[in-house]
């Protein structure tokens, strides 16, 4: 009886599966096109992994998430770049990136009511990056932001502007936010050596998303996540003879200190679609990385083709529903994944006397989310916590790089002038300084 219900229930999966694409557009207007079966596949992963266009089409003409991961990690869009369709690659992408940007706009009067309600203020964060790869860890960068909030507005001022597994940029870089600016013209970043700012735009242009199609379809299909299921958290001792709680300042507040156990970094590369070429050519952009090299663009002239659809031994729909949750059988290219676990080692410094609560805080990080790094933090955040506020943490922002974070100085200011938040007269426009925001 239970594989009956399994079967009513996926109807939208089970149409999508065999490609009947009048069905599909028949039951679409009254199903949830977000349900996951028990595998944790949306109807829009089934309709990439099997390569049927006109049921992606459909899909995405309703609303159907692209963000959304299956019970092994992956996203229609990770799904996609296995295929190797580059249009249904595209397609996704754009879509990825709208479904982002109307999810911002509909958090956003909320997060400007918050921003309002707080007090102004200033703070200071120091950002210490470490690594357990010894080459790299020497070129890690440290950074003190600075974060002003008047009103709806907030002004961070950075020296580290981006970074990921191959590269970071330094420099000396504002980051304005106008809650009571209209939504395309509210962030705006400067750079002050350069005397230059830019909107940040919500619309790549043809030739950015093309570049990035590029770029994924030449790279390991990566997942990362924090596995926070077992996380617990124990006081740490100070003491050798008589223990006792280990309290410390951290800048001018008295913490407590904890241990957090439990916490594991998840890792997965994907590599069923690239060649043997692909794979020499990353071999030798991480040895130059390693060797203090910069990054290797792509060569834009040559767009990379489509890979041949998959051939794999047809699955029948029983056959699949039917299997062990999580465990499906393969339904597009033959895997190529490699996992790894990484068990992270953190402590973490609460403070009762700290005058900003975890909300107010992630209040004002979701404003800073176009920083990776700060949007790991607001993931770390966001978990259950001791009582008080978390002035110093230890959280991995990649797979080999950790980093220490601590809240060094705060006081609620009335007399922060809103010249602090315009882009000074003499500063010229640039669109394309931060190509990457």
């Amino acid at each position: 009886m239970a594989d009956d219900d399994n079967n009513c229930s996926y109807e939208l999966h089970e149409s999508v599966f065999s490609g009947d694409v009048r069905r599909v557009s028949a039951l679409i207007r009254t199903y949830d096109v977000a349900k996951k079966d028990k595998h944790g596949n949306t109807a829009l992963h089934l309709a990439v992994m099997l390569g049927h266009k006109e049921c992606i089409h459909l899909l995405l003409a309703h609303g159907a998430p692209v963000k959304v991961k299956n019970c092994n990690g992956w996203s229609p869009l990770a799904e996609a770049i296995s295929f190797g369709d580059r249009q249904t690659i595209s397609i996704l992408l754009r879509k990825l990136k709208q479904q982002s940007r109307e999810h911002m706009e509909t958090r956003r009067p909320d997060l400007v009511r918050a921003l309002s309600q707080m007090g102004d203020f200033y703070m200071e964060l120091k950002w210490d990056f470490q690594s357990w790869v010894p080459l790299v860890s020497r070129m890690l960068p440290s950074d003190i932001c600075k974060i002003h909030k008047k009103g709806a507005s907030i002004r961070l001022d950075t020296t580290l502007v981006d970074f990921n597994d191959m590269r970071w940029e330094r420099g000396d870089i504002s980051f304005l936010f106008s809650g009571n600016s209209k939504p395309s013209h509210s962030l705006t970043v400067m750079d002050n050596k350069l005397k230059v700012y830019q909107g940040v735009r919500h619309e790549e242009t043809e030739a950015e998303i093309e570049d990035e199609v590029d770029i994924l379809m030449s790279s390991d299909i990566v997942a990362a996540q924090m596995s926070t299921k077992q996380i617990t958290f124990a006081r740490a001792q100070t003491g050798w003879i008589f223990r006792a709680d280990k309290k410390e300042l951290v800048g001018k507040f008295n913490a407590d200190f904890y241990y957090l156990n439990g916490l594991t970094i998840e890792s997965r590369k994907r590599r069923e679609h690239l060649s043997e070429e692909d794979l020499q050519k990353n071999k030798a952009i991480m040895e130059s990385f390693t060797k203090g090299g910069g990054a290797h663009s792509f060569d834009e002239s040559t767009r990379r083709p489509s890979l041949e659809p998959p051939t794999t031994e047809p699955v029948s729909w029983e056959t699949y529903i039917q299997a062990e949750a999580g465990k499906p059988p393969p339904l597009g290219r033959t895997l190529i994944c490699k996992e790894s676990s990484k068990s992270f080692k953190a402590t973490v410094a609460m403070s009762e006397e700290f005058p900003l609560t975890v909300e107010m805080l992630l209040n004002v990080l979701e404003v800073i989310a176009p920083f990776k790094h700060f949007a790991k933090l607001r993931e770390f955040v966001q978990m259950k916590l001791p009582s008080g506020f978390p002035v110093k943490i230890d959280i991995p922002i990649l797979p080999t790089v950790s980093a220490k974070i601590t809240f060094q100085e705060f006081t609620f200011k009335d007399d922060i002038p809103d010249s602090y938040f315009e882009v000074p007269a003499g500063y010229r426009e640039d669109p394309n300084r931060f190509p990457e925001l």
